[in-house]
Order: structure tokens, then C-alpha cells, then sequence
């Protein structure tokens, strides 16, 4: 039986699967109906995936106190936190195989209920903060379910929002990130101070938001146009994707059989994939060691340093703002020139961090740290609508979760083990060198893609009829 069918035995449909067409609405009735349904959607998949950030990795909050009672060592939250990473981008990628294959408004609340599952686990479960080994896999496990949001929401952009508008909506929705990222701060605050610091609050309280933030994102979120009787988004609005998608295939060949045709033997998914590796590495390269080297280096205090991470994560929100907005408006739906133009802002603005002498004003690193971080989330953001752009509809997400499974298994981990490694070793000069190298080995694999992304806007333009 073809692995697309995601059929019972005796062909009943599982529940879990892409909808059916729905019958076609008459057009008064869809034009009256795609705004609203398009927006209703967005949010759905904006607040679900600010969902998933509440229940990450929540380790890090608690690690103080971790530490301070006794419970476990650094070493130890090291491998509980990579242990998320890992699982995360595999599973990014291997979910959304099954996710191309799904229905997203089931898909994406399931992945964040069983998420918050397992999280409760931690915090009611003893035997698991008991163990080294079993906290690592339960949040293993937990990283696994992780991967089950961003796949979804891919495939409700690619479905709800044409070529030429993706750019800015998708970073937008980016920003969900940002919004789970600053809630699970307040939430966990919030569960230690209703428990006299008991660290368990941390894992519970956002756990159980995030059920409730399951239950909207279900009630808000529709699979594709076509499910609820509307027309596909490229002819709502007279804008053909850059890759046409044949959805035949989904019948003839397994769904293995089209992931090795049209994801490992597409040079372009290649490219973006090990160009996402060094995106990744100089990410993290600098956010994760910003305190270390700011304070080591230029000798400011650990507050200082925290406050250039926290900054640099401000910035990313504002780049990959105008990334989005810059790669649909300036450069009109070609994102290499897009990549590329950041990246380089990103690599002039890290010379400047790298040789700027001790006894530099901290404002003015702060602005280095500011300008690096809002050049390079902008790629981080891009390469994964990238992947999105160049491939067929029915394999937009599982693209995509190919350049994230790179992006985070190797690129995170080079940032943290290899950053570490040879700071340790040769000193940050070589370090700061080393990830300037990072930036020219993106900007050459990124360009590389040039050609094929300009063929396809050239189709894409033909077949519009803008030329």
C-alpha cells in the first residue's frame, strides 16, 4: 500500500489525513469568504506555534535552582538541552513527511498536546528528575513532539499565501517565536511565585497553557482552501506558485520514493540545507557566547553580556521583519539575492564586533551585537521559505524540515561544541575568524541557488502574465 494514503484497513480514511475537496463554493460566496477564512487561519497558526516556545526547553529557567539544590550538575543540563535540539531537528524533518501528508489543523495541536504531555510528565512523574538518563529521554521525546509545529504551519502558508506575498506574511508569523519565547518567561515566573520556587511550576503551568493554546489553534486553523469549498490561493489571487505541483504523484509513487526525487536529488534543497548549516553556526556562534566573549574580551559585567544576548534577540525580531518585507517588495520574490544581501550585512557588522580594540565603548558594541543579530535572522527566517518557494506544494514541508534538520543538528551543535572547542583552544580571534569564514561559505552556497531561483521567477512571471 502506497505510504501517501494514510488509509485502515478497508480504505476508511484516518482521521489524521489531508481533507478531502470540499464542494466548490459559488464565487460571490468565496471572494465574501477567503479574507476572513485567510486571516482566521494566520492566527491559528501564529498562536499555535507561539505555543510550542512555552514548552521547549524549559530546563534553562530552572537550571539555577537545579544546580543550586543539588539535583543535577552543568554537564547534566548540557545533555537534557541537546538532548531537545537533537530530537527537534530530526524530527523537523521526519514529521513533516507525515505532516505534507495531513490534515494541519489536527496535526499541529496534536504535536503541542502531546508536547505539554510530556512536560507534565517532568513535573509529576518523580522517577524522571530522578534519573539523568530518563529526564534526557522523556525530553527527547519532547523535542520530538516539537517538531510537529513548524511543518504544519509551513504547509497553511504555502496553501493560504501566494508567491508573492509569502516573504512578509511568513515573517510575520515568524515572530511567533518571539511572542512563546517571552511568554514562557512569564509563565514560569509566574508558577514559581504561586509555589515558593519549586522548580516543577515551570514545566506544569506553561504545559497547561499550552493545552489551551491546542484547543484555539483547532478551533481556528483549516487544512487548505480547497477543504472548506475555495479556490486555490494561486488562483484567488492571480498568482501562480514558482513550482508547479503535481499531486498525481501522491497516487502513483510512494511518498518516500517523492521526498528522494524532489528533496535529495534537488541540488537546490542541497544547497539550502548546507547553507542553513553555517546560518545556524554563526547564530548561535555569537548569541550563545555573547556574555562569555563580552565579558572575557572587552571585560564588561555578566549583567552587560546578558544584556547583548537579550538584545541580539530583539534585533532578530525587527530583521526578520524587514527581511520578509525586503524579499517580497525590493528584491520581488527572489530570496538568494535576499539571503545574500543580509548575510553580508551580518558578516560586515561581525568584522566590526570581531576587531573592535579593548576599551571599546560597550554602546558601541551593543550596536555590533544589534546590526549582527538583525542581519542574520532575516536567513535564518528565508532559507526555510525558501525551501518552501522551490518545491511542489505537497512537499513544501517536508523541504523545508530538510533544511531545518541541518540547521540544527550540525549548525547547532558546531556553534556550541565547535564555538567552544576551539575558543578554548586558539583564543576568540580565531573563533571571530572562523565564523567570518562561516558567513563567505553561506553567501557562496546561497549564490549558488541564483540561477535556478531565477528561472523559476522568470516561469513564474510568464505564467502570470507580467512579461
Amino acid at each position: 500500500m502506497s505510504t501517501t494514503s494514510m488509509t485502515r484497513p478497508g480504505g476508511e480514511r484516518s482521521w489524521l489525513a489531508a481533507p478531502p475537496p470540499a464542494p466548490r463554493l459559488p464565487d460571490d460566496e468565496a471572494r465574501r469568504r477567503y479574507p476572513r477564512l485567510r486571516f482566521q487561519v494566520f492566527m491559528g497558526i501564529f498562536i499555535g506555534y507561539a505555543g510550542f516556545y512555552l514548552i521547549r526547553n524549559n530546563i534553562s529557567l530552572v537550571s539555577k535552582i537545579l544546580l543550586d539544590g543539588g539535583r543535577i550538575n552543568k554537564t547534566g543540563i548540557g545533555l537534557i538541552a541537546n538532548a531537545v535540539l537533537i530530537a527537534y531537528g530530526f524530527s523537523k524533518f521526519f514529521m513533516a513527511m507525515i505532516s505534507d501528508r495531513s490534515n494541519a489543523r489536527y496535526f499541529m495541536p496534536l504535536g503541542l498536546v502531546l508536547s505539554a504531555v510530556a512536560n507534565l510528565v517532568v513535573a509529576f512523574v518523580p522517577a524522571v528528575s530522578g534519573s539523568l538518563a530518563v529526564f534526557a529521554i522523556v525530553m527527547f521525546i519532547n523535542g520530538w513532539f516539537q517538531g510537529m509545529g513548524w511543518p504544519p504551519a509551513g504547509r497553511v502558508l504555502v496553501h493560504w499565501f501566494s508567491t508573492n506575498e509569502r516573504g512578509w506574511k511568513t515573517s510575520i508569523w515568524n515572530c511567533a517565536h518571539n511572542v512563546g519565547g517571552m511568554g514562557v518567561g512569564a509563565a514560569a515566573a509566574w508558577g514559581l511565585a504561586l509555589t515558593g520556587d519549586d522548580w516543577h511550576a515551570a514545566f506544569w503551568l506553561p504545559a497547561l497553557i499550552a493545552i489551551v493554546v491546542a484547543a484555539v489553534a483547532f478551533a481556528l486553523i483549516r487544512d487548505t482552501p480547497a477543504s472548506v469549498g475555495l479556490p486555490p490561493i494561486e488562483e484567488y489571487r492571480d498568482d501562480p506558485a514558482k513550482v508547479a505541483s503535481d499531486t498525481s504523484e501522491l497516487e502513483r509513487l510512494s511518498y518516500w520514493r517523492i521526498v528522494i526525487e524532489h528533496v535529495f536529488k534537488n541540488r537546490a534543497m542541497l544547497l539550502l540545507a548546507f547553507a542553513n548549516v553555517f546560518v545556524y553556526a554563526l547564530r548561535y556562534g555569537v548569541l550563545s557566547w555573547a556574555p562569555t566573549y563580552l565579558s572575557q574580551v572587552h571585560r564588561v559585567s555578566v549583567a552587560k553580556g546578558i544584556a547583548g544576548f537579550s538584545l541580539f534577540e530583539l534585533a532578530g525580531l525587527v530583521g526578520t521583519l524587514a527581511c520578509g518585507w525586503a524579499s517580497d517588495r525590493i528584491f520581488r520574490g527572489n530570496r538568494t539575492r535576499t539571503g545574500v544581501t543580509f548575510l553580508i550585512g551580518a558578516g560586515v557588522f561581525l568584522v566590526l564586533y570581531w576587531l573592535a580594540p579593548v576599551g571599546t565603548p560597550y554602546w558601541l558594541l551593543m550596536v555590533h551585537l544589534f546590526f549582527i543579530g538583525a542581519f542574520i535572522y532575516g536567513p535564518v527566517m528565508l532559507i526555510g521559505l525558501q525551501a518552501i518557494d522551490m518545491s511542489a506544494a505537497h512537499v513544501a514541508g517536508t523541504s523545508a524540515g530538510f533544511t531545518g534538520l541541518f540547521g540544527y543538528v550540525l549548525g547547532a551543535t558546531m556553534a556550541s561544541t565547535g564555538v567552544g572547542y576551539v575558543a578554548e583552544h586558539f583564543g576568540w580571534y580565531v573563533t571571530y575568524g572562523m565564523l567570518v569564514a562561516f558567513v563567505v561559505v553561506a553567501v557562496i552556497l546561497l549564490a549558488l541557488i541564483g540561477p535556478e531561483e531565477r528561472r523559476l521567477i522568470e516561469a513564474h512571471r510568464v505564467r502570470s502574465g507580467k512579461q
